[in-house]
């Protein structure tokens, strides 16, 4: 092939190439139509999740006097966005700090539902009525009543009634670190 056609046809294939683009690039330029922070807006802010958020938290109910439903534009206020938000209620007394709770010999600490428990020192054993019991979740077994709990392994509590205690003939404490609801007996 000459040097000639090399030129044109690669001055042709550039020439298509910049049509082609410009052609498309006004359908990508009229895809993004939508106004940010209306309702057809599926982006939210930051401020519009932490309002839903105290909303659930607080039971639904609303502290703001006017209503500006769709609108999710940023705005700090606590005003009702509409929409289906409700959220299973908080456990009461449960708490997402962590708590450093001392189980002595013939003490047992019972977990409320949802409480996780990481036993830090001390041989302890899972206390739970019927066949199901505690989820180790580090090593994603099932500890049932009697088992040794390990130590530094996180323990879920799914239902109220479930917890540990310090082996049978040990002399020394427990240390507990808990987080959520729980009662010493």
């Amino acid at each position: 092939m000459k040097p000639y056609m090399k030129v044109s046809l690669a001055a042709l294939a550039i020439g298509v190439g910049v049509w082609v683009g410009s052609v498309y690039s006004n359908t990508a330029i009229g895809a993004g139509t939508i106004q940010p922070g209306t309702a057809d807006d599926p982006v939210v802010t930051k401020s519009y999740v932490d309002q839903q958020i105290q909303k659930a938290l607080n039971g639904g109910t609303n502290s703001g006097s006017g209503s500006s439903a769709g609108n999710n534009s940023g705005s700090t206020g606590t005003s009702s966005t509409g929409g289906d938000t409700s959220l299973p209620p908080v456990v009461s007394g449960a708490s997402d700090t962590v708590e450093i709770v001392t189980v002595k010999p013939g003490q047992q600490l019972i977990g409320a539902s949802g409480a996780e428990f990481i036993v830090r020192s001390g041989k302890a054993v899972i206390v739970s009525e019927g066949t199901n019991g505690v989820a180790d979740l580090t090593d994603g077994v099932d500890l049932t009543n009697g088992q040794a709990a390990p130590t530094n392994h996180l323990l879920s509590f799914p239902r109220d009634g479930r917890g540990i205690t310090v082996l049978d003939g040990n002399k020394y404490s427990l240390t507990v670190m808990v987080r959520g609801g729980y009662s010493l007996k």
